[in-house]
This record gives structure tokens, sequence and C-alpha cells, in this order.
């Protein structure tokens, strides 16, 4: 199952840095659980983004209240937003009604920095594999240029049911 990166077309990417504005074109998320503020660079098979924790984050409110810590789970949740973005741009399309890319799993996640209220969290992701509509990315989680989480995301580009 390792397809080689090399075979993806080049693709047009909006103007950087992506504001919030043009980052809901592309991830269909919203408030509360849209984790992706900006980002700020795409190349061929990569993208850099990051969110920014602010204490007034309802997850920060019962995680840990006295000591509020960025829910991990939530942290490999923005890599899977981040690569999300990343795949619509690889595929010049963006979600619509019938096709999305939906988280497909995680591999090799470690967490090594807590995450805290006031920190940037600087989210990276490469892409390693494609294969007939699945996408695995490298993913990083940093804080201040430490490590905070490392994964393996899988993506999945999936044709949806209208209701």
């Amino acid at each position: 199952m390792t397809e080689s990166t090399s075979s993806v077309t080049s693709f047009s990417v909006p103007e950087l840095p992506m504001q919030i504005q043009t980052i809901r074109e592309y991830l269909p998320h919203r408030y509360p659980f849209l984790l992706v503020d900006r980002v700020v660079e795409v190349n061929e098979n990569s993208i850099v983004g990051y969110k920014n924790v602010s204490i007034n984050e309802e997850f920060l409110q019962g995680h840990f209240p006295e000591y509020p810590i960025m829910p991990g789970v939530l942290i490999v949740e923005a890599l899977a937003q981040v690569s999300g973005v990343l795949g619509f741009l690889m595929n010049n399309e963006k979600p619509k009604p019938g096709s999305l890319f939906l988280f497909a799993g995680a591999e090799r996640v470690r967490f090594k920095k807590q995450v805290v209220a006031g920190d940037q969290l600087v989210l990276k992701s490469e892409l390693v594999m494609q294969k007939r509509g699945i996408y695995k990315y490298n993913c990083t989680a940093s804080v201040d240029g430490v490590v905070a989480t490392t994964a393996e995301i899988m993506i999945s580009h999936q044709k949806t049911e209208q209701a």
C-alpha cells in the first residue's frame, strides 16, 4: 500500500495566509469544532497551519479546570482537519453535497508536551501515500518549536448519500 506521491498533479492554492473565511470554504466544520485558525504554507505535498488555544475554549472549561490542557484527541482532530484542507486543495475541490474527506484513522500517535491556554499550536502535515481515495499523512503539532504531538493520520475521500 505504498503508491508514490509524485503522481499528484499540480493544484491551485488560495492566497496565503489562508484566513478563517477561506478555511471555512475547505472545511465543513464550524464552531466549536473548527480547529484550524489559519493556513500559512502549502506545498506540493504538505501544509502548515495553526490553532490559537484560548482560555475561552469550551473544552478547557472542563478538561482539568484547575490546570486546563487541550485534550489530545482534539490535537489529533486539528491535525486531521489541516490534512483535510490539503486533501481538498490537492483535488482542486471544496466540500460539496455528496463529497467529503473524512477522518479514517490515526496510528503511531504520541503526546509529548501539554498544550495549554495561550499556546499557538502549529499543525504540520505531509502526504506520504495516496491510494484509491485514501490519503496518509505524517503530522506534527508543536508549540514554540517543541513537538507536542506526532501522528500518522489517514483521511478518506468519500461520496456521501443525500438525505
